[in-house]
C-alpha cells in the first residue's frame, strides 16, 4: 500500500503549501508534529455538521440553550472524528485506484458546497429546533414558548466546546507523533509511531483513572463531607425517643450527617397524623445511622437494629428499610404516606454509605449494594427471631440508585424479594438494575418497556399514574412489587447501549410525555439523553426523575392498613401534595 503523501495522518487532509517557503522549510515543517499544521479535512467538517443537526432534533426532555449548546458541541466533535475517519478511508480507497490526486476546481467546489449547505443547514436546523423544543416542553406539562435570544446562542457555544475538544484532540495526536518521531531514529517508522500510540493510550487513561478520576473523587468527597456537617433551615433536634438523634438516642444528632437530620427533623408528628385520622395517633418510629457513627456497613447495620430494638421498631404494625440515593437521601414524598396510612405505628430505617450524591456515588456502585444487603439482612435476622404474631409488615423502598441497592439486596431475584418481604415499592431504577432489566427484557409480547406486563402482573407491576396500576387486566397478588418509572425519566433510560442499538422504549405506542417526533440516532441519541440527565428534576411533576405524590398511590397499592380506601389514598395525596409546597 502507497503511502501518504506529505506524512498526512487519517484526520487530515495534506497539508497547504507556504507561500515562500524551501524545500529546507517544508522538510523541516513535515518532520516536526504541529496541532495546526494541517486545516481540518472536508470530512470532519461535514460530519460535525450534520452530527451538530441531528443533536438537536427532540430528546426526552426540554434544555436550557447553554445545555443544548453543550450537547451539540460533544456530538459536533463526534461526528468530527468520525467524518475525518471515514473521509480517511475514502482517499486510501481512491488512492487504491489511482495516484492522481482530485482536482482542484472540484475540491474548492466541494468546499464552497458544504460552506454553503453547511451554513444555511446550522441557521434553519437552529431555528427549527426551537419548534421541537415546543413539542418537547408540550409534552412534559411545560409552556411551549423558546426563549429566541438564548436559543440563537447554541451554535457559538458548540462551536466553543466543539473546538475545545477537537483542539485536545489535536494536542494527543501530536504527543503521538512526537513519541513515533523520536523512535522513529531506532525502530522502523510505522513500528515508532505504532508505540506512540500505546504508550499515549496508556499515558491517558492511567492519567485519567489512576490520578483525575482518583483526585475528582476525592475532592468530590472532601467537599460533601463538609456540606454532609450542615443542617437545613428549620431542622432541629428531636426530643422524641422514637426518632435517631434524640437525646434519648445512641445515635448522636451530629453523627446523623445533613441527610440523616433531615430524615429525623422531618418526622409526621402526632398531632399531624391524629388530624389526618380522627383518631389518637402515635409518635412514628424514624432510625438513621449516619457514615461517622462506624467505619463499616455492618457495623452501620447493626447500630441502625439496635435503634429499632430501643425504639420499639419491631412492634408497630409496619416496618420499612429505606435503602438511601449516594449522599443518604430519603425523598419525604416516600416515607411520610406509610406514616399516616399507619397513624404512626410505623418504623422506617435508614443507612448512610456515602457523601457523594447519586451521579458521583454511581461511579462505586457496588458500595450502594453492599449497604442494602448489610441493613435488610441485619434487619431480616432480628425480625425472624420475633414470634411469627408479633412481627410487622416489612416492605422495602429503593429511589434511584437506592432501587438498584434494594434489588442487589435480594440477589436481583423476584422469588427472593417476594420471600422476604410483605412488598416493595421501587422508583426511578436505573439502566443497570438487575431485576427490572430482566422483567423489561422478558416481558410479554406486546407490552411497551415503559410499562411492560410481567407476568401477567400476577407480582410485579409498573406505573407512571395510578391508572397504570390496574394493568394488565387480573389479580394481583399479595406481596407486590411496585415500579414507578416515568416515560420522560432519563435516569430510567439512560445506558451505555444508546450508543449503538435503537431502545425498545421508542417503540410506538410511546410512553405520552415521549415526544413523538424523537428519534434514534447511533452515538447521538447516547449523549441526548445523557445531557437530559442534568436536569432530569426540572420539569413538573410526574415526568423526567419527579414523581410527585405517586408513592402515594404506590404505597396505598403495596401495602395498605386495614380499611384503607381509594378516597383516603386521594386525601392523602392532596396532603403531600401541600405539604412538598410548604
Amino acid at each position: 500500500m502507497s503511502s501518504e503523501p506529505n506524512g498526512s495522518s487519517p484526520w487530515h487532509d495534506p497539508e497547504p503549501v507556504v507561500s515562500g517557503s524551501g524545500p529546507g522549510w517544508r522538510q523541516r515543517l513535515r518532520e516536526q508534529p504541529r496541532v495546526l499544521r494541517r486545516w481540518p479535512s472536508w470530512g470532519a467538517v461535514a460530519g460535525a455538521l450534520l452530527f451538530y443537526s441531528v443533536s438537536l432534533t427532540p430528546s426526552l426532555l426540554p434544555r436550557a440553550w447553554w445545555l443544548q449548546g453543550l450537547c451539540a458541541g460533544v456530538t459536533a466533535a463526534i461526528g468530527y472524528a468520525l467524518g475525518a475517519f471515514l473521509g480517511w478511508v475514502a482517499s486510501r480507497l481512491r488512492r487504491l485506484r489511482t495516484d492522481s490526486a482530485p482536482d482542484v476546481r472540484l475540491r474548492r467546489g466541494a468546499w464552497g458546497l458544504l460552506a454553503g449547505l453547511g451554513l444555511a443547514g446550522v441557521v434553519l436546523v437552529t431555528a427549527f429546533s426551537a419548534r421541537w423544543q415546543g413539542d418537547v416542553r408540550r409534552a412534559v406539562s411545560l409552556p411551549a414558548h423558546v426563549p429566541w435570544l438564548g436559543w440563537a446562542a447554541v451554535p457559538l457555544v458548540a462551536l466553543l466546546v466543539g473546538g475545545l475538544l477537537v483542539l485536545v484532540a489535536r494536542l494527543l495526536r501530536l504527543g503521538t507523533g512526537l513519541v513515533g518521531h523520536g523512535l522513529s531514529r531506532f525502530v522502523p517508522r510505522q513500528v515508532g509511531y505504532g508505540i506512540g500510540i500505546v504508550v499515549l493510550a496508556v499515558v491517558v487513561v492511567g492519567v485519567v483513572q489512576g490520578f483525575l478520576l482518583s483526585a475528582a473523587l476525592s475532592v468530590a468527597e472532601s467537599a460533601a463531607s463538609l456540606a454532609d456537617s450542615g443542617t437545613a433551615p428549620g431542622i432541629v433536634q428531636p426530643t422524641l425517643p422514637t426518632l435517631s438523634g434524640s437525646p434519648a438516642s445512641a445515635e448522636s444528632w451530629d453523627s446523623l450527617g445533613f441527610q440523616g437530620r433531615n430524615f429525623v427533623g422531618e418526622a409526621t408528628t402526632a398531632a399531624e397524623l391524629s388530624a389526618f385520622s380522627g383518631r389518637p395517633a402515635t409518635d412514628p418510629v424514624r432510625v438513621y445511622v449516619g457514615l461517622r457513627a462506624a467505619d463499616t456497613l455492618d457495623g452501620r447495620a447493626a447500630l441502625a437494629v439496635s435503634e429499632l430494638e430501643r425504639t420499639g421498631g419491631f412492634r408497630r404494625k409496619v416496618l420499612a428499610v429505606m435503602a438511601t440515593t449516594g449522599s443518604g437521601w430519603v425523598n419525604p414524598q416516600t416515607t411520610a404516606p406509610l406514616e399516616f396510612m399507619y397513624n404512626g405505628d410505623s418504623a422506617l430505617v435508614a443507612v448512610q454509605y456515602s457523601y457523594l450524591p447519586s451521579w458521583v456515588s454511581v461511579l462505586t456502585e457496588d458500595e450502594a449494594a453492599d449497604a442494602g444487603k448489610a441493613l435488610f439482612d441485619a434487619v431480616y435476622a432480628k425480625w425472624s427471631t420475633l414470634p411469627p404474631a408479633t412481627r410487622p409488615k416489612r416492605v422495602v423502598f429503593g429511589e434511584s440508585l437506592g432501587s438498584y441497592a434494594t434489588e442487589q439486596a435480594f440477589g436481583g431475584s423476584l422469588a427472593e424479594l417476594s420471600a422476604r418481604t410483605d412488598g416493595a415499592l421501587l422508583v426511578g431504577p436505573t439502566y443497570d438494575n438487575p431485576l427490572w432489566k430482566r422483567l423489561t427484557a422478558e416481558r410479554e409480547p406486546g407490552s411497551p418497556a415503559w410499562r411492560p406486563d410481567a407476568g401477567g402482573g400476577v407480582t410485579v407491576r409498573f406505573a407512571q399514574t395510578p391508572s397504570d396500576l390496574d394493568l394488565p387486566p387480573g389479580p394481583w397478588r399479595r406481596p407486590r412489587t411496585l415500579y414507578l418509572q416515568n416515560g420522560s425519566d432519563p435516569i430510567v433510560w439512560w445506558s451505555p447501549g444508546l450508543a449503538v442499538h435503537r431502545p425498545d422504549w421508542l417503540d410506538r405506542p410511546r410512553a405520552a410525555d415521549v415526544s413523538t417526533a424523537m428519534r434514534w440516532y447511533p452515538l447521538i441519541t447516547f449523549w441526548q439523553v445523557a445531557c437530559d440527565l442534568v436536569d432530569a428534576n426540572g420539569v413538573p411533576d410526574n415526568h423526567g426523575h419527579r414523581y410527585g405524590t405517586m408513592p402515594t398511590t404506590g404505597w396505598a397499592a403495596v401495602v395498605p392498613p386495614p380499611g384503607w380506601t381509594a378516597a383516603d389514598t386521594e386525601r392523602l395525596k392532596d396532603l403531600m401534595a401541600t405539604r412538598a409546597g410548604r
